[in-house]
Protein backbone atom coordinates (compact mmCIF):
# COMPACT_ATOMS: atom_id res chain seq x y z
CA UNK A 1 0.00 0.00 0.00
CA UNK A 2 1.45 3.65 -1.04
CA UNK A 3 -0.40 6.57 0.50
CA UNK A 4 0.91 9.58 -1.16
CA UNK A 5 -0.03 13.35 -0.60
CA UNK A 6 0.93 16.01 -3.17
CA UNK A 7 0.98 19.61 -3.33
CA UNK A 8 1.61 21.53 -6.35
CA UNK A 9 2.13 25.07 -7.26
CA UNK A 10 0.62 26.73 -10.24
CA UNK A 11 2.52 29.19 -12.53
CA UNK A 12 1.38 33.03 -11.97
CA UNK A 13 0.61 32.85 -15.89
CA UNK A 14 -0.16 30.10 -18.47
CA UNK A 15 0.09 29.57 -22.81
CA UNK A 16 -2.85 30.00 -24.33
CA UNK A 17 -3.91 30.63 -28.27
CA UNK A 18 -5.05 33.77 -25.97
CA UNK A 19 -1.66 34.82 -24.97
CA UNK A 20 -0.59 34.49 -21.17
CA UNK A 21 -3.68 33.80 -18.81
CA UNK A 22 -2.98 34.65 -15.46
CA UNK A 23 -3.55 31.52 -13.19
CA UNK A 24 -1.17 31.35 -9.75
CA UNK A 25 -2.37 29.04 -6.92
CA UNK A 26 -2.31 25.18 -6.25
CA UNK A 27 -3.73 22.47 -5.92
CA UNK A 28 -3.45 19.14 -3.50
CA UNK A 29 -4.22 15.20 -4.00
CA UNK A 30 -4.76 12.59 -1.49
CA UNK A 31 -4.56 9.51 -3.09
CA UNK A 32 -3.05 5.09 -2.39
CA UNK A 33 -2.24 3.07 -4.78
CA UNK A 34 -2.11 -0.36 -3.90
CA UNK A 35 -0.79 -3.82 -5.61
CA UNK A 36 -1.67 -7.08 -4.77
CA UNK A 37 0.55 -10.51 -5.99
CA UNK A 38 -1.42 -13.12 -7.31
CA UNK A 39 1.83 -14.66 -7.84
CA UNK A 40 5.67 -14.18 -7.34
CA UNK A 41 5.32 -12.42 -10.81
CA UNK A 42 1.49 -11.41 -11.67
CA UNK A 43 -0.05 -8.81 -10.07
CA UNK A 44 -3.00 -6.42 -9.71
CA UNK A 45 -1.83 -2.94 -9.54
CA UNK A 46 -3.68 0.24 -9.04
CA UNK A 47 -1.50 3.55 -9.64
CA UNK A 48 -4.27 6.54 -9.48
CA UNK A 49 -7.02 7.32 -7.23
CA UNK A 50 -7.92 10.17 -4.62
CA UNK A 51 -9.33 13.27 -3.56
CA UNK A 52 -8.37 16.49 -5.66
CA UNK A 53 -8.18 19.92 -4.44
CA UNK A 54 -8.07 22.83 -6.94
CA UNK A 55 -7.48 26.69 -5.56
CA UNK A 56 -6.30 28.65 -8.36
CA UNK A 57 -5.76 32.56 -7.61
CA UNK A 58 -7.14 34.41 -10.92
CA UNK A 59 -9.43 32.56 -14.16
CA UNK A 60 -10.42 29.52 -12.95
CA UNK A 61 -12.85 28.35 -9.93
CA UNK A 62 -11.97 26.81 -6.52
CA UNK A 63 -13.32 23.20 -6.95
CA UNK A 64 -12.40 19.96 -5.44
CA UNK A 65 -13.25 16.41 -6.47
CA UNK A 66 -12.74 12.51 -7.22
CA UNK A 67 -9.99 11.45 -9.68
CA UNK A 68 -10.50 8.64 -12.13
CA UNK A 69 -9.02 5.58 -10.85
CA UNK A 70 -6.55 3.79 -13.10
CA UNK A 71 -6.35 -0.51 -13.08
CA UNK A 72 -4.76 -2.94 -14.27
CA UNK A 73 -2.44 -6.02 -13.93
CA UNK A 74 1.49 -6.24 -13.95
CA UNK A 75 3.55 -9.41 -14.68
CA UNK A 76 7.28 -9.58 -14.29
CA UNK A 77 8.29 -11.06 -17.62
CA UNK A 78 12.00 -10.64 -16.25
CA UNK A 79 12.45 -11.74 -12.75
CA UNK A 80 16.45 -12.33 -11.60
CA UNK A 81 17.28 -11.60 -8.07
CA UNK A 82 20.09 -13.21 -7.89
CA UNK A 83 21.36 -10.92 -10.56
CA UNK A 84 19.62 -7.74 -9.02
CA UNK A 85 17.63 -7.13 -12.00
CA UNK A 86 13.97 -6.91 -12.93
CA UNK A 87 11.33 -5.78 -15.20
CA UNK A 88 7.81 -5.78 -15.69
CA UNK A 89 4.90 -4.88 -18.53
CA UNK A 90 1.75 -3.40 -17.10
CA UNK A 91 -1.83 -2.79 -18.54
CA UNK A 92 -3.77 0.04 -16.95
CA UNK A 93 -7.46 1.36 -17.63
CA UNK A 94 -8.01 4.68 -16.69
CA UNK A 95 -11.87 4.65 -15.71
CA UNK A 96 -13.48 8.24 -16.42
CA UNK A 97 -15.72 7.96 -13.10
CA UNK A 98 -14.02 11.48 -11.50
CA UNK A 99 -15.38 14.89 -11.11
CA UNK A 100 -15.42 17.43 -13.74
CA UNK A 101 -14.97 19.92 -11.66
CA UNK A 102 -11.43 18.67 -11.16
CA UNK A 103 -10.84 18.03 -14.58
CA UNK A 104 -11.45 14.34 -14.57
CA UNK A 105 -14.68 12.12 -15.61
CA UNK A 106 -14.52 13.12 -19.02
CA UNK A 107 -14.14 10.67 -22.84
CA UNK A 108 -14.42 7.05 -22.82
CA UNK A 109 -11.26 5.84 -21.03
CA UNK A 110 -7.34 5.77 -21.63
CA UNK A 111 -5.22 2.70 -21.46
CA UNK A 112 -2.08 2.92 -20.19
CA UNK A 113 0.82 -0.04 -21.26
CA UNK A 114 3.97 0.69 -19.96
CA UNK A 115 7.63 -1.29 -19.35
CA UNK A 116 9.34 -0.76 -16.09
CA UNK A 117 12.57 -1.93 -15.28
CA UNK A 118 14.77 -2.15 -12.26
CA UNK A 119 18.63 -2.75 -11.41
CA UNK A 120 20.76 -2.89 -8.35
CA UNK A 121 24.66 -1.34 -9.14
CA UNK A 122 26.25 -1.88 -5.32
CA UNK A 123 24.50 0.71 -3.44
CA UNK A 124 22.86 2.27 -6.54
CA UNK A 125 19.26 1.59 -7.65
CA UNK A 126 18.37 2.55 -11.35
CA UNK A 127 15.08 2.55 -12.68
CA UNK A 128 13.47 3.71 -15.65
CA UNK A 129 9.81 3.17 -17.33
CA UNK A 130 7.98 4.36 -20.31
CA UNK A 131 4.62 4.00 -21.68
CA UNK A 132 1.20 5.39 -23.74
CA UNK A 133 -1.69 6.94 -22.50
CA UNK A 134 -3.68 5.47 -25.51
CA UNK A 135 -7.31 7.37 -25.03
CA UNK A 136 -10.49 4.65 -26.23
CA UNK A 137 -11.72 7.95 -28.32
CA UNK A 138 -8.16 8.73 -29.74
CA UNK A 139 -10.15 11.78 -31.89
CA UNK A 140 -11.11 13.48 -28.02
CA UNK A 141 -8.41 13.17 -25.49
CA UNK A 142 -4.79 13.32 -26.77
CA UNK A 143 -2.32 10.41 -27.06
CA UNK A 144 0.77 10.69 -24.85
CA UNK A 145 3.88 8.76 -24.43
CA UNK A 146 6.08 9.30 -21.19
CA UNK A 147 9.18 8.21 -19.80
CA UNK A 148 11.11 8.26 -16.38
CA UNK A 149 14.15 7.96 -15.42
CA UNK A 150 15.56 7.42 -11.55
CA UNK A 151 18.52 6.91 -9.55
CA UNK A 152 18.76 6.49 -5.51
CA UNK A 153 22.05 5.18 -3.51
CA UNK A 154 21.68 3.83 0.00
CA UNK A 155 23.83 6.45 1.54
CA UNK A 156 23.43 5.25 5.00
CA UNK A 157 20.69 1.70 6.39
CA UNK A 158 18.55 4.68 6.79
CA UNK A 159 18.56 7.48 4.61
CA UNK A 160 18.38 7.05 0.44
CA UNK A 161 19.00 10.35 -1.44
CA UNK A 162 17.48 10.01 -4.98
CA UNK A 163 17.00 11.76 -7.97
CA UNK A 164 14.66 11.81 -11.06
CA UNK A 165 13.94 12.88 -14.56
CA UNK A 166 9.89 12.68 -15.64
CA UNK A 167 9.02 13.67 -19.93
CA UNK A 168 5.74 13.76 -21.13
CA UNK A 169 5.33 14.20 -24.91
CA UNK A 170 1.72 14.69 -26.73
CA UNK A 171 1.63 12.68 -30.18
CA UNK A 172 -1.45 13.14 -31.10
CA UNK A 173 -3.59 16.33 -29.72
CA UNK A 174 -7.16 16.32 -28.56
CA UNK A 175 -10.09 17.78 -30.69
CA UNK A 176 -10.57 20.61 -28.60
CA UNK A 177 -14.16 19.79 -27.63
CA UNK A 178 -16.17 21.72 -24.81
CA UNK A 179 -15.69 19.78 -21.61
CA UNK A 180 -15.07 20.17 -18.15
CA UNK A 181 -18.03 22.52 -17.82
CA UNK A 182 -17.85 23.79 -14.56
CA UNK A 183 -14.50 25.57 -16.06
CA UNK A 184 -15.37 28.18 -18.01
CA UNK A 185 -18.02 26.74 -19.06
CA UNK A 186 -16.11 23.93 -20.82
CA UNK A 187 -14.28 25.87 -22.92
CA UNK A 188 -10.71 26.15 -21.98
CA UNK A 189 -9.72 22.59 -24.05
CA UNK A 190 -9.79 24.91 -27.42
CA UNK A 191 -7.62 28.00 -25.88
CA UNK A 192 -5.12 25.98 -23.51
CA UNK A 193 -1.83 25.28 -25.11
CA UNK A 194 -0.72 22.53 -23.30
CA UNK A 195 -1.33 19.46 -21.72
CA UNK A 196 -1.36 19.22 -17.80
CA UNK A 197 1.27 15.96 -17.43
CA UNK A 198 0.27 13.24 -15.40
CA UNK A 199 -2.90 13.88 -13.62
CA UNK A 200 -5.18 15.21 -16.07
CA UNK A 201 -5.90 15.02 -19.84
CA UNK A 202 -7.68 17.84 -21.45
CA UNK A 203 -7.98 17.01 -24.96
CA UNK A 204 -6.12 20.00 -25.64
CA UNK A 205 -6.55 20.86 -29.75
CA UNK A 206 -3.41 23.50 -29.49
CA UNK A 207 -1.10 21.14 -27.16
CA UNK A 208 1.15 20.53 -30.70
CA UNK A 209 1.92 24.21 -29.44
CA UNK A 210 4.19 22.63 -27.16
CA UNK A 211 4.49 19.26 -27.16
CA UNK A 212 7.03 18.43 -24.29
CA UNK A 213 6.59 18.52 -20.48
CA UNK A 214 10.11 17.84 -18.88
CA UNK A 215 10.31 17.65 -14.82
CA UNK A 216 13.18 17.05 -12.50
CA UNK A 217 13.06 15.68 -8.77
CA UNK A 218 14.81 15.41 -5.93
CA UNK A 219 14.34 13.79 -2.31
CA UNK A 220 14.95 11.11 -0.40
CA UNK A 221 13.65 8.00 1.01
CA UNK A 222 13.99 6.67 5.08
CA UNK A 223 13.39 2.81 5.44
CA UNK A 224 11.97 2.75 9.57
CA UNK A 225 13.87 0.01 11.44
CA UNK A 226 12.61 -2.99 12.42
CA UNK A 227 9.05 -2.81 10.39
CA UNK A 228 7.96 -2.93 6.51
CA UNK A 229 7.58 0.38 6.02
CA UNK A 230 9.57 3.56 4.49
CA UNK A 231 9.19 7.31 3.72
CA UNK A 232 9.56 9.56 1.54
CA UNK A 233 9.94 13.04 0.10
CA UNK A 234 10.64 14.72 -3.10
CA UNK A 235 10.65 18.24 -4.46
CA UNK A 236 9.74 18.45 -8.34
CA UNK A 237 10.07 21.37 -10.67
CA UNK A 238 9.79 21.46 -14.30
CA UNK A 239 12.83 22.24 -17.07
CA UNK A 240 10.76 23.36 -20.01
CA UNK A 241 8.80 26.82 -19.75
CA UNK A 242 6.64 26.71 -16.49
CA UNK A 243 4.34 28.62 -18.56
CA UNK A 244 4.04 25.76 -20.81
CA UNK A 245 2.38 23.66 -17.89
CA UNK A 246 0.61 23.61 -14.47
CA UNK A 247 3.76 23.30 -12.37
CA UNK A 248 5.60 25.80 -10.55
CA UNK A 249 6.86 23.12 -8.39
CA UNK A 250 5.72 20.05 -6.50
CA UNK A 251 6.02 18.55 -2.91
CA UNK A 252 5.00 15.44 -2.41
CA UNK A 253 5.46 13.17 0.73
CA UNK A 254 4.25 9.37 0.77
CA UNK A 255 4.95 5.64 2.90
CA UNK A 256 5.25 2.43 1.49
CA UNK A 257 3.52 -0.44 3.34
CA UNK A 258 4.58 -3.93 2.55
CA UNK A 259 2.15 -6.86 3.88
Amino acid sequence: MHPIFTHQRMPDVVDTILGKVPLGGDFQVYAVQAEIALSERLSINATKDGYIVFDPESTLEDSDGWANIAAGLKYAWLYAPEDRLASNIQLLYEIPMGNQDVWQGEGDGVFIPSISTLKHLGDFQLAHQFGFKLPVDNDTESTIFYTSAHVSYKLTEWFRPLVEVNWFNVIDEGDGGPRFEPQLGGALPSVIAFEAGDLVNWGASNAGLNRNFVTAAAGFRVPIPNSSIDLGFAWEFPLTDQDQGLMEDRFTVDMVIRF
